[in-house]
């Protein structure tokens, strides 16, 4: 009997072994879980604020195209003022 006490405790060790690998797996699918989740929740948010940033940039390429426009325009004033100064100085000579 003893040969079969000892290959139940020897059994029964490795049940216990086998039991506390579970253990070990399920706490680290959970942990997996938990993180995927995360990453998820992450992802959305960084992906809220790339399209944010996406419309910013494309104000913002609005705003240097309408600034152009007007630059261009002050140096067309500009060139017209200079114009009638250059007039007014010859109506004066």
């Amino acid at each position: 009997m003893s040969n079969t006490a000892t290959a139940t405790a020897a059994d029964l060790a490795v049940v216990e072994r086998l039991d506390e690998k579970i253990r070990q797996l399920i706490t680290l699918v959970e942990k997996s879980r938990a993180e995927a989740t995360k990453l998820r929740t992450d992802n959305d948010r960084l992906g809220k604020e790339v399209d944010a940033l996406q419309a910013q940039l494309s104000d913002a390429a609005g705003v240097s195209t309408e600034l152009q426009a007007m630059r261009e325009e002050r140096d067309q004033v500009r060139t017209r003022v200079a114009d009638m100064l250059a007039q007014l100085d010859a109506l004066q000579m």
